[in-house]
């Protein structure tokens, strides 16, 4: 099944990425490990930047630039078949990482960017949720700093350096990501 034009992101383009991973000796240390998972991460976000641009520009009414990233984060959140433990492990923090992603597009796309607060700010509201383990107002926050991410706002990725590790920081990977997306977004090449 071909894909149409239109479309921002495929089941199809996804598998390659899983398919390179289950294929290759992936070391987390390994800077090539590193860099492919990272470009799995980065290739998702530049398909959400380019949804968001289309949106803005409009291209893309709000209920369809809603739909598209609905449909890539269906893709990308899916189950992953992996047998190695370890790869599973590696994939599904790069797709934890996205989850803010998916999150503080719809929120720009339905609401603009937060108005009170810095990235920064949401952010480390987010970290406090987190440690009070309301989880999903911790989502909430970091959805917002992605908003002003979206908006041109700068991520300084010192603010993860005092987080303990958690979701809050898999997050800021994702909305690092995103930030790179927003300036840049060309296609990563999936035999880099």
């Amino acid at each position: 099944m071909s894909n149409p034009p239109t479309e921002y992101y495929s089941e199809e383009r996804w598998q390659n990425w899983i398919d390179r991973i289950k294929d290759e000796e992936i070391d987390p240390e390994d800077e090539s490990s590193a860099r492919l998972l990272l470009n799995l991460q980065d290739d998702t976000a530049i398909a959400v930047a380019k949804i968001v641009a289309a949106y803005d520009d409009g291209d893309l009414g709000e209920e369809e630039a809603l739909e598209e990233i609905n449909d890539v984060r269906e893709i990308v959140l899916s189950e992953v078949d992996i047998e190695d433990e370890e790869k599973l492990i590696l994939v599904d923090g790069v797709q934890t990482s996205l989850v803010c992603v998916f999150f503080a597009a719809e929120e720009f796309i339905a609401n603009g960017p937060a108005e009170d607060g810095s990235v920064s700010d949401y952010l480390g509201a987010a970290a406090d949720a987190e440690a009070e383990e309301d989880l999903d107002a911790a989502l909430g926050y970091a959805a917002q700093a992605g908003t002003l991410i979206i908006d041109d706002a700068e991520l300084d990725m010192t603010v993860a350096e005092d987080l303990e590790y958690g979701l809050v920081t898999e997050w800021i990977n994702g909305l690092d990501s995103l930030q790179s997306a927003m300036s840049d977004p060309e296609v990563v090449e999936e035999d880099e």
